[in-house]
């Protein structure tokens, strides 16, 4: 077939006016619908609820994403446990009615699922439609064959998630449509699902290969020839160079197409600069665009070194990574966008630069975010194989010999255009015997589907206590990418010493001196993944319903481990004190001078934690003497006859001051102030205002032991979505308007519902109340 001449004529008006393209991108041939809003939901089995004339009217309306087990109430005897962090468990069912309009009727229709937790069975018009049992795995269903068209005629989609066989996990999972959901619309002939893959096997600041292979299927009855027609966009949106071919697709077959696109003088993706570009494909029929994709990409060279670890870019650095679980605290798992990112920022604060999705695939707007932040990612598929681990026996184990090809396949396809990802990993402190054959071939055979996917990278597992596995002597670690284990640094280290061509990194790592040493200290250490960046529900024994091992706690409260870890990561002059928080040195490490029994407190251990050349401690403006940097980093530590008043830590650098930190005790509670994050707010589902309460004494110190209840109201165009104060043995429900203080803290998550202003109130018995205001614009 040959080009008809009016569709070149405008193709190339089209990539070479930016306005005209701009606008032909917003005008997509591809239709993709937001299927988050008005679902109908029941939270119980209910019989003929897949039916599509089921009466529904009497349930629950809301929206998604949703998580109905953060909304139910902490019991001791709900049967997730302690992994499941106490919470309910048991079936949902959700139902949406939608119609679609006649030009649907030529389309295929596709409805994309995030992720539903677990076990999620899908019905059209009463047809069945399947059923995926890892809640944490996006997929999707073909729906064309089963819709009505037209006025007046309807389509109901029923969901049933069921996590009812417990326990299911060692952590905390949600229940539900947790995730976001989205109808698409295309051509017979048309992209496959996550179908384009763009990878730069050779990228230097002056010049880039772009490589786009791009998965076209025909579903047609015919045989039809298309043009295929990629066009780079550079950070500012501006077209850099577009490739095209004709390919010839017969019926019920699907090709690939693969184009190089060089860039000059490229934007090269980094930590500091992340900057993104995107692809947009088009397929064109007879001058007609039928189907077309955006995809975001970045510009970078990465690879693991033997000998010297970690290298972006040419630049060669330590991954300095903490480990998250899905769950956002008081939100459970369906978590705002907007949590995520107060999450990435305060652990960009302590120096982190990488990220663990521990132990799953995460939603896919959280690997968007760290593209667009410069975090690093570790992208992990489970935490079990074949074989149980306690307190998750009945999980995912059940059916890792039916699902595990399946959901890597569509986990790797989903993520591997995010320039964050560096590495993936197949498996956490994986329990199967990886001393035998058979442990042999389950590792290779998931290792080798993930480098037929994307082989731009390397694959990893967590791997447990390899001592006793004999995986350091059996051959097993000569078979991986690169070698992760969790703790025991000194056996890593070892390993590397013993077999100097391995790659190494450490997947899960404490707090403690010695671990941050074994990466400090070895440059074949590519990097390490704290336990963890956020405490983290579930995993946790009663009365406790939450895994305090974060740097920072639900609502971002700084902690000892996140002060000292910033001493040790961070670029910038850091100074923290620390005290034991019971006299001559027991309890725990805590940043406040306001002991909870004044009389029984006279021995203070204090530390500071410091990355600066000196430092000087003082008690009431009295030097308690300077001490210079230990070569390990270790913290400089003072005995002090305790005092009311201030104590304060002035860190130097050439004899220069560069950063202080000043505790003082505080007095008897006396009013709440209240802070915001942002002045503005948009009407969207992921954006979300945290709304901080403070209790302070009347000179404005923070009282670190004050516990009030704080109400909150508020009033205007939002809602109080959930309040949380951190705190990990708390079992106050999170879907309320009052909360506790703890450590003299508690938070309020405010989102927008209309345009307009929002005003937030908080008081509390015996103390001055506060008010803040914010406003609320279209999205």
């Amino acid at each position: 077939m040959k080009y008809n001449r009016l569709y070149i004529l405008l193709f190339i008006f089209l990539f070479s006016c930016p306005i005209a393209f701009a606008q032909a991108v917003k005008e997509q041939v591809r239709i993709i619908t937001s299927f988050d809003q008005g679902w109908s939901f029941n939270q119980s089995d209910v019989q003929g609820a897949e039916k599509s004339d089921f009466d529904q009217t009497k349930w629950r309306k809301l929206n998604v994403p949703h998580d109905w087990s953060i909304e139910g109430t902490y019991d001791k005897a709900n049967l997730t446990a302690r992994g499941g962090g106490y919470l309910p468990s048991g079936i949902g069912w959700y139902r949406k009615n939608f119609n679609l309009d006649d030009s649907f009727a030529k389309k295929k229709v596709t409805i994309e699922f995030d992720g539903v937790m677990a076990n999620s069975e899908i019905w059209i018009n009463g047809f069945y439609l399947g059923k995926r049992p890892y809640g944490y795995i996006s997929f999707s269903y073909d729906l064309s064959k089963h819709l009505n068209f037209g006025k007046g005629k309807t389509n109901v989609i029923a969901v049933k998630a069921d996590n009812t066989v417990q326990p299911a996990s060692r952590y905390y999972t949600g229940a539900g449509i947790y995730r976001h959901v989205r109808l698409v619309a295309t051509d017979a002939v048309h992209i496959a699902d996550w179908g384009v893959y763009i990878s730069t096997p050779n990228a230097t600041a002056q010049k880039a290969t772009v490589k786009v292979k791009t998965d076209l299927i025909n579903e047609s009855d015919q045989s039809t020839q298309v043009i295929v027609e990629t066009a780079v966009l550079d950070p500012d949106g501006k077209i850099v160079k577009t490739v095209q071919n004709k390919q010839t697709i017969s019926a019920g077959k699907n090709i690939n197409v693969e184009q190089d696109i060089v860039v000059t003088n490229p934007k090269l993706w980094n930590l500091e600069s992340p900057f993104l570009y995107k692809t947009l494909t088009r397929i064109t029929v007879n001058g007609k665009v039928i189907d077309d994709q955006l995809n975001t990409f970045g510009i970078r060279a990465f690879k693991f070194d033997a000998a010297t670890g970690f290298w972006l870019n040419g630049k060669n650095f330590k991954l300095k990574g903490a480990c998250l679980h899905h769950d956002g605290g008081a939100v459970g798992a369906a978590v705002p966008l907007s949590v995520w990112k107060f999450r990435l920022e305060r652990l960009k604060e302590v120096g982190v630069n990488a990220i663990r999705t521990a132990h799953n695939p995460v939603a896919p707007e959280f690997l968007d975010l760290c593209d667009q932040t410069g975090f690093l990612v570790m992208d992990e598929t489970f935490d079990t194989w074949n074989s149980p681990k306690n307190n998750g026996e009945k999980g995912y184990n059940r059916f890792f010999t039916e699902w595990w090809e399946r959901d890597t396949r569509d986990m790797v396809m989903r993520d591997r255009n995010h320039p964050s990802i560096v590495i993936y990993s197949v498996g956490n402190e994986i329990h199967d015997d990886l001393n035998s054959p058979e442990g042999f071939k389950k590792y290779k055979d998931q290792q080798d589907l993930i480098h037929q996917l994307d082989p731009s990278r390397p694959v990893t597992m967590a791997l447990f206590r390899p001592a006793n596995s004999k995986v350091y002597t059996n051959g097993f670690a000569e078979t991986m990418d690169v070698v992760g284990q969790n703790y025991r640094e000194n056996e890593l280290v070892a390993l590397h010493n013993q077999k100097p061509n391995l790659k190494v990194i450490g997947t899960e790592n404490t707090h403690v001196i010695q671990q941050y040493l074994a990466l400090r200290d070895n440059p074949f250490m590519a990097g390490q993944f704290l336990w963890t960046g956020f405490d983290y529900l579930g995993e946790a024994d009663w009365p406790q319903i939450t895994n305090g091992q974060g740097l920072f706690d639900r609502i971002g409260s700084w902690k000892q481990q996140s002060l000292q870890r910033q001493s040790w990561w961070s670029d910038k002059p850091v100074v923290h004190i620390v005290r034991k928080e019971d006299n001559a040195g027991a309890g725990a490490w805590i940043n406040n001078w306001t002991p909870t029994d004044f009389d029984t407190y006279d021995d203070a251990k204090v530390a500071v934690y410091s990355n600066c050349e000196e430092v000087e401690l003082f008690l009431n403006g009295k030097s308690l003497g300077s001490k210079p940097k230990p070569t390990d980093d270790s913290p400089r530590l003072w005995d002090v006859t305790f005092e009311k008043g201030s104590i304060k830590a002035v860190g130097k650098n050439k004899g220069k001051v560069v950063s202080s930190e000043e505790l003082k005790t505080a007095g008897a509670p006396a009013k709440i102030v209240l802070s915001v994050d942002k002045n503005k707010i948009s009407n969207s589902w992921d954006d979300v205002a945290f709304v901080t309460a403070k209790i302070y004494d009347v000179n404005g110190n923070i009282c670190p032991n004050a516990d009030q209840l704080i109400r909150f109201t508020i009033s205007g165009s939002g809602i109080i979505d959930v309040v949380d104060n951190g705190n990990i043995t708390s079992h106050e429900m999170y879907k309320a308007t009052q909360r506790h203080a703890y450590q003299g803290v508690c938070m309020a998550f405010i989102k927008g519902n209309a345009v307009g202003t929002i005003e937030v109130k908080a008081v509390a018995d015996g103390l001055d109340g506060a008010a803040v205001k914010l406003e609320v614009i279209n999205k």
